[in-house]
């Protein structure tokens, strides 16, 4: 089964606003973005550690500031479920709940339907009897609603077009792995015609490296192909960063640190892991950033911070991904 979990986290921690303005458009255009906005992940873990939790999700919990020239300001929980669940509208509403009871504040729930079952649509949960009812709606998207948008999503300059995108392919090809290379190589390609900068490639390419895994097979005529589009397009963007990503000395480092620290326990070992990639990749400026590495307690963060060590050709990436000042 694809990992959706793991680059849809980082896709919003990049992308945030690119992503409610393709998905939530309306939203969007009701945010005052002038004020930013914050990531409250360590928080949602605290909330969510009190519930049980279904598999296969995304959650993020932001706060947003409206536009209407007082403190004003709200929470946005969003979940991306990859798999149809039964309970899903259910913990949808004990979340909403349970974020409310911790902030008394308005909190708004979205939610990114990923699976494949076009007809299973949840938006709503409801029980009523003697008198006593309860009612909970929240907007949803269907990825697979976007397949009859493709050309749209290709020729969109939003970055988190080409992710939907991705994540569709990931679903279509589930048991073809020719088309799979196929798709992902178009994709890619896409990012070069589209004019993006080396850095919006390099990100991209990751996301939708990470969505989109082949058989060892079929990497390898991939990384084929991208040498050869790199090479005709003079914009060595993606292969320089594999190669470098593959270095002996970085991939055993970070392995290295992943095992070390599996008996100390799993934020440990993650924060291991990083600092010795930070050592290795940007040497005394990466070990800069360890004192704050230390502060991240959440270890989905830190695994994807583990992740783009391999592929990340700055240390502003690393700072972007871990919510580091710079």
């Amino acid at each position: 089964m694809a990992d959706f979990d793991s680059p849809w986290k980082e896709a919003l921690d990049l992308y945030f606003e690119d992503f409610l303005r393709l998905l939530f458009p309306l939203i969007y255009k009701d945010i005052d973005w002038s004020r930013g906005f914050e990531f409250l992940d360590k928080e949602l873990v605290e909330i969510m550690a009190k519930s049980e939790q279904g598999g296969g999700e995304v959650d993020k919990l932001v706060k947003v500031w409206l536009p209407n020239g007082i403190e004003s300001w709200l929470l946005l929980h969003i979940e991306l479920q990859a798999q149809e669940e039964a309970g899903f509208a259910q913990r949808m509403f004990r979340y909403n709940y349970r974020i409310l009871d911790r902030y008394n504040r308005e909190v708004v729930s979205l939610a990114v339907l990923g699976d494949e079952r076009a007809g299973w649509r949840p938006s709503h949960y409801q029980t009523a009897r003697w008198g006593c009812k309860t009612a909970f709606q929240f907007p949803s998207v269907k990825l697979l609603d976007y397949v009859a948008r493709a050309e749209e999503l290709e020729q969109s300059t939003n970055p988190m077009a080409k992710v939907v995108l991705a994540h569709l392919a990931a679903l279509q090809t589930r048991k073809a792995p020719a088309d799979r290379k196929d798709r992902k190589f178009s994709l890619v390609r896409n990012l070069y015609e589209r004019g993006m900068s080396v850095q919006e490639v390099r990100r991209l390419f990751r996301l939708i490296d990470w969505l989109l895994q082949l058989p060892k097979e079929l990497e390898l005529k991939f990384r084929s192909d991208m040498e050869k589009l790199e090479e005709d397009k003079k914009m060595p963007y993606v292969t320089s960063i594999e190669r470098l990503a593959m270095e002996e000395g970085l991939e055993k480092g970070l392995e290295k640190g992943r095992e070390e620290g599996r008996e100390e326990g799993r934020e440990e070992g993650l924060q291991k892991a990083i600092r010795l990639g930070l050592k290795l990749k940007f040497g005394s400026k990466g070990l800069e950033l360890i004192e704050e590495i230390r502060k991240i307690q959440d270890t989905a963060r830190l695994d994807r911070i583990v992740t783009a060590l391999e592929s990340a050709d700055t240390l502003e990436e690393i700072q972007q991904l871990a919510g580091i000042p710079k």
